[in-house]
């Protein structure tokens, strides 16, 4: 990357206060552009889902490795359950989806507290046959319009269901899909066991992405372990578990704690990439390199939910902290993930142009089907989910509840507290695929406005152009007209 007319910002920039210039380009189509990433860690596309408890769950981490990318499991889960969610991710299907499945005998009141579970709104209702799910109705939100609510649901399902083959390839699901004229199909194998459920979007989705996957061709995942504690045995049960990076977290990146962290990792002899941070400085990436990070984690302050900079005054803009330590974490054979600051997908195209491996989104993703919360709807009918900060009351109370109650109220008095938010469902992009496809949409067109066919290219070919306030607001477009 170089800045356009070789200018040398006097500041640090956000990634409002930079755009990007086109250039000459041979790369005809977003689709002739390879997102794949660099760091090691086998995603297809450069996202990576941030291990925060109001985000990255099981159905997040299954849902992103399908589409390329990776979740990271939070180190305030305790282990056996972190083991089992990486052990049910890896077992998940590469194409179909895992399902909503009932009996025929539950009601629809319980069916409607399972549906929002999914983007596509759907269930398979299924018979239990010696062990195995056998599909015998779909079960659809429109179908409970109007219904008693304790009804069963084997009375209101839809029974003329269309079903895919085990062997079925995207394209000719879709084609299955789009005849019979439904939005969400079962596949089943030789017998008629439930495999799994596909959508038409979902087909056409299997077509553009390429799964994350580890060396076995199961679906990738990672996990975050803090500083604290025995971290040489937490790495050993994840790594044993088959986690496919490892990622130390703690705020404040460049600490003592930290190097002797990466060093109880580094005794389990890791074959995965480890990751560390949070650092923002040229020192901080040196440090951790030397204790033996393979990515750094880049970012102190610029999060939605993130208090860090008002409370502290502790940061660095994002644009420049994520530029300047990719630069020094290259030159030792190291990576960098951008972590925080993304709104946008131009966000995500300018930290890749700064030369981030990876971009880590937070609470843009705990707005939609997949992320572990509640639905709940406002006054006004508007679907949203919490999001909160890791240390907000709430994800601080939740790490500190085995401790003794004079500890608890101690540590409340200096808690930030206010982390936390609403994050509305967009009613024309759900789930986190529809998310997905938005921000790769627009990577993958900045890519051809560069003349890149790829991220390696994209970061040699970018040039980065500094704005006002005004030259950031004239690109927005306008909800209605002037």
């Amino acid at each position: 990357m170089r800045f356009l007319n070789d200018l040398t910002p006097p500041y640090d920039l956000t990634y409002g206060d930079v755009f990007m210039a086109p250039a000459r380009s041979a790369v005809a189509s977003r689709y002739d552009v390879d997102l794949a990433t660099d760091d090691g860690t086998g995603a297809t596309i450069p996202l990576v889902v941030a291990n925060m408890t109001a985000v990255a769950g099981r159905r997040m981490a299954e849902t992103t490795a399908r589409r390329g990318g990776l979740t990271v499991l939070p180190q305030d889960i305790p282990l056996p359950v972190v083991t089992e969610v990486i052990r049910w991710v890896k077992g998940r299907h590469l194409l179909f989806d895992t399902p909503v499945v009932l009996s025929p005998t539950q009601t629809v009141a319980e069916a409607l507290s399972l549906l929002p579970k999914r983007a596509h709104r759907a269930a398979v209702v299924v018979e239990e046959v010696d062990g195995r799910h056998r599909p015998v109705g779909i079960l659809t939100e429109e179908d409970c319009v109007d219904v008693d609510r304790f009804a069963q649901v084997g009375q209101v399902m839809t029974t003329e269901m269309v079903t895919l083959d085990a062997d079925a390839d995207p394209r000719r699901a879709f084609d299955t899909l789009d005849r019979g004229r439904v939005r969400v199909a079962p596949a089943v194998d030789a017998d008629g066991h439930l495999l799994g459920v596909l959508t038409r979007a979902a087909a056409l989705r299997a077509t553009v992405y390429t799964p994350a996957t580890d060396a076995q061709g199961r679906l990738a995942v990672a996990a975050a372990i803090g500083v604290n504690g025995d971290v040489a045995g937490k790495a050993r049960a994840l790594l044993d578990a088959g986690v496919d990076a490892l990622v130390v977290d703690t705020a404040h990146g460049h600490q003592e704690r930290m190097l002797e962290a990466l060093d109880a990792v580094r005794s389990q002899d890791p074959s995965v990439p480890v990751v560390a941070g949070n650092v923002v400085t040229v020192d901080g990436v040196k440090d951790l390199v030397s204790a033996g990070a393979d990515v750094l984690k880049v970012g102190v302050g610029p999060g939605a939910m993130c208090t860090t900079r008002m409370m502290t005054g502790v940061g660095r803009p994002q644009f420049s902290a994520v530029l300047e330590c990719s630069e020094a974490a290259r030159a030792l054979g190291a990576r960098v993930w951008a972590d925080g600051g993304v709104r946008h997908p131009r966000d995500v195209a300018l930290a890749l142009a700064a030369g981030a491996s990876s971009v880590m989104v937070g609470s843009w993703f705990a707005g939609s089907h997949e992320s572990p919360g509640d639905l709940v709807t406002d006054a006004d009918g508007r679907a949203y989910k919490t999001s909160f900060g890791m240390a907000s009351a709430r994800a601080v109370a939740h790490r500190t509840g085995g401790e003794s109650a004079f500890d608890r109220a101690r540590k409340g008095l200096y808690e930030e507290g206010i982390s936390s938010a609403r994050m509305y469902l967009d009613p024309t992009r759900p789930g986190v695929e529809d998310l997905i496809d938005e921000i790769c949409s627009g990577v993958r067109s900045a890519c051809t406005y560069a003349g890149a066919s790829s991220l390696a290219e994209f970061r040699d070919r970018a040039l980065v152009g500094v704005q006002s306030a005004a030259g950031y607001a004239e690109g927005r477009p306008l909800p209605t007209s002037w």
